[in-house]
């Protein structure tokens, strides 16, 4: 009915856009069969010709600029000086709309070069031609080129990502459409497998000609180095520079190079960072990054929905930073959550019985459950429990009594408690029965009372004792009162270290270290450490070192980082669903392009199973008998730690696999090139959701193609998306 509406008003937004495109692609396209007949040379002089354009056409305002520049140098009245780099600030602006002009009217010309190149790289495996400044630089450190006497020679083979690639592409002209949508500063939602990394060399080819860098931004460093040395020759042979920020150190001479390259890869984190450091030089000959000119996003619906408000932090070390009680505390705890586990026990079965006999009232069964429930919200025999039918009503119609009139009641659950969970906002808080314990474990009766300040400084002033010793006992009074506020603040992210974060799930130990797990891509996040005491507290209760305490030196979140830019743009497999979003924040457009090949994967019904052993059970045998016939078998978890148990079952049943997880990164490309295989089985987290070309054999696509398989849906359908989306691509068959 929607589509039959939609054809009468011309059809949806993106049809309507995508028409509004295509005499563009026509144009294109001729112009590319008039390049057929070029030479080497004359093609690749296509690059100078274009940079000279596009020079002529911004000569004069950049001749103003420069003048304004010179004139704000010798100025001495700082006022006067603040309103004339106004005045420049605006003249830039307006370079950049004359820039876009004249990038729109090379467009055609500009991308039918990057297709013939395409072109003669996939049907030539040598090109000749003379050889430029550039190639003989190059080919210090490339071995796909060589120089001979005067020629260059660029094999059209080379290492991307660790591995050799061939490159067989040329653009088809859907590619050529999200490209131009692209350089409008536009989303272009492509399906998986539709070579959204291949569209991407179109505008950043015609963009990087403009001199004022592109930057094109990827969710993992492995994404940025394959990228940049996949596409990387394409461009070079055309005479542009590419660089991977990620591949050189911070503040470093290679790093500020990477930036003054035509077109720079990298990921989100590392270009935010690059911007704090910035910030935080003393001489701004130190900083690394130029003018935020052009940003193209990959994956963009996770960097700028999912890690938005994300902040990319900046830290350093406190005084007494390492003066921390964590491992002093931690024996109390562990006695505090041992109780609080046999408490929850009793009140799940109180719970079990009651229901079971009909009485699920409020003051029966249903309040038994909530204190099971607030007591522990992630112990397995609860979340088990509430999974089965009518248990959940029961649980919410409860708490939304106990909740009424602000909490009111709410004291009665948790006064049998040692302490209460707030799972939704991540807190957990002491009872009286919990402060009472852990006293009982301390030599002070007073261990977590803390001093009421204002009444023992009033009494501090009405004694009689001599001004220097009032100053002393105050000092005394406020010293302790801050060493009980930290040891306070100190067991609450114990507590939350015990009860609401799990190893191998929201984080891993690797290297006497612990490291961040994201939850959207099952990637390690490196570098990043949770906040306020929490990942020190983490660092206790897995018997690591902990770090000294830290204090943020510099903060932005990737929202208003990328608002920053001149013009951005993204592409995505699953843009559409959060369209409104994009452009509220923004004020990016989503185009969803059409796909070349018509996808044919066989999207299956989901099955649900009464309890995870019959689940596992059951993924295993399909995993088994998709394996007999010959298809290779991709097995989606949603944590390290269902991936791994996984693995033992099918090591058990003697069935040869690769597992995918935060753990096994560094042998990320070999399992992703093995996973296409015959007969191949790989278990994965959401990493290999994202970006993943896993590449089929004719054998394969015979015997049905490479089939997924999740084990659970995902918080976000955009992730359940991108991984049905590593089958049926460009046409080929999967389930």
């Amino acid at each position: 009915m929607l589509n039959f509406i939609s054809k009468l008003f011309g059809g949806s937004k993106s049809e309507k856009d995508v028409k509004k495109i295509t005499p563009v692609i026509a144009e294109i396209n001729k112009y590319f069969q008039s390049y057929a007949s070029l030479s080497n040379d004359q093609l690749r002089n296509n690059t100078a010709d274009f940079k000279q354009r596009i020079q002529e056409h911004v000569s004069q305002i950049s001749a103003e600029i420069a003048d304004m520049k010179a004139q704000a140098e010798q100025m001495e009245d700082i006022h006067a000086r603040s309103e004339l780099y106004k005045q420049i600030d605006q003249k830039v602006k307006d370079r950049d709309k004359q820039l876009e002009e004249v990038l729109l009217k090379i467009l055609p010309e500009a991308f039918a070069t990057v297709k013939e190149a395409a072109r003669r790289f996939s049907e030539n495996t040598e090109l000749f031609s003379r050889a430029t400044e550039l190639d003989r630089q190059l080919a210090l450190t490339r071995g796909h080129i060589t120089i001979e006497g005067d020629d260059s020679i660029y094999n059209n083979t080379w290492l991307a990502a660790g591995g050799e690639v061939t490159w067989n592409m040329v653009h088809y002209d859907v590619q050529l459409i999200g490209g131009y949508n692209l350089h409008e500063g536009k989303i272009s939602e492509m399906a998986t497998g539709e070579g959204k990394t291949l569209v991407s060399t179109l505008p950043a080819y015609l963009n990087g000609l403009a001199g004022e860098g592109v930057h094109i931004v990827t969710v993992n460093d492995y994404l940025a180095r394959r990228d940049s040395e996949w596409n990387g020759p394409l461009f070079e042979w055309l005479g542009l520079r590419v660089d991977c920020i990620d591949k050189h150190q911070p503040n470093t001479e290679a790093r500020r190079n990477a930036y003054l390259a035509d077109i720079t890869y990298g990921t989100n984190n590392e270009f935010g960072f690059d911007y704090l450091r910035d910030n935080m030089v003393h001489n701004p000959d130190e900083m690394v990054q130029r003018k935020l000119h052009f940003a193209m996003v990959d994956e963009v619906d996770s960097v700028l929905i999912d890690d938005a408000r994300t902040p990319l932090i900046i830290s350093g070390p406190v005084p007494k930073g390492d003066d921390q009680e964590f491992h002093v505390l931690k024996p109390g705890i562990e006695k505090l959550v041992e109780a609080q586990r046999k408490v929850v026990n009793g009140f799940l079965l109180e719970a079990k019985k009651l229901i079971a006999e009909g009485n699920d009232d409020k003051e029966g069964g249903g309040l038994a459950l909530l204190r099971a429930h607030r007591g522990l919200p992630k112990n397995a025999a609860t979340i088990k429990f509430l999974s089965e039918q009518g248990n959940k009503q029961v649980l919410q119609k409860t708490e939304n009594y106990y909740l009424a009139d602000q909490q009111k009641n709410m004291p009665k659950v948790d006064s049998e408690l040692y302490f209460h969970i707030d799972e939704k906002n991540n807190q957990v808080d002491l009872t009286q029965k919990g402060i009472s314990l852990l006293t009982g474990t301390a030599d002070d009766a007073n261990f977590f009372v803390m001093p009421d300040i204002s009444t023992g400084l009033a009494k501090i002033d009405q004694s009689d004792l001599a001004q220097d010793e009032k100053v002393r006992q105050k000092d005394i009074l406020l010293q302790e009162y801050a060493l009980k506020a930290d040891r306070i603040h100190t067991i609450q992210q114990l507590l939350k270290a015990y009860t609401l974060f799990d190893k191998d799930k929201e984080y891993v130990v690797m290297d006497g270290k612990v490291k961040i797990v994201d939850e959207q891509t099952g990637r390690i996040l490196e570098g990043r450490r949770y906040s306020d005491g929490l990942h020190q507290a983490i660092e206790a209760k897995e018997n690591v070192d902990v770090e000294a305490a830290t204090q943020t030196f510099a903060t932005v979140t990737l929202q208003n980082y990328f608002r920053m830019y001149h013009k951005l743009a993204g592409m995505t497999g699953t843009a559409e669903t959060e369209a409104g979003e994009f452009w509220q924040i923004y004020k990016l457009d989503v185009t969803t392009i059409p796909t070349n090949i018509p996808v044919v994967r066989n999207d299956q019904q989901d099955l649900v199973f009464k309890t995870k052993r019959e689940k596992y059970r059951a993924v295993i045998e399909e995993v088994k008998k998709l394996r007999d016939q010959g298809r290779p078998v991709l097995v989606g978890t949603t944590s390290v730690e269902v991936s791994e148990l996984l693995s033992r079952m099918l090591t058990l049943d003697k069935v040869n696999h690769n597992v995918l997880n935060a753990k096994q990164h560094a042998r990320e490309a070999q399992i992703v090139a093995e996973a296409g295989l015959t007969g191949a089985v790989t278990i994965a987290t959401n990493m290999a959701g994202r970006g993943t070309d896993i590449k089929l054999s004719p054998d394969v696509k015979n015997a049905g193609g490479l089939a997924i398989i999740g084990t659970e849906r995902h918080e976000s359908r955009r992730v359940d998306r991108q991984l049905r989306g590593r089958a049926g691509r460009q046409g080929d068959p999967g389930s």
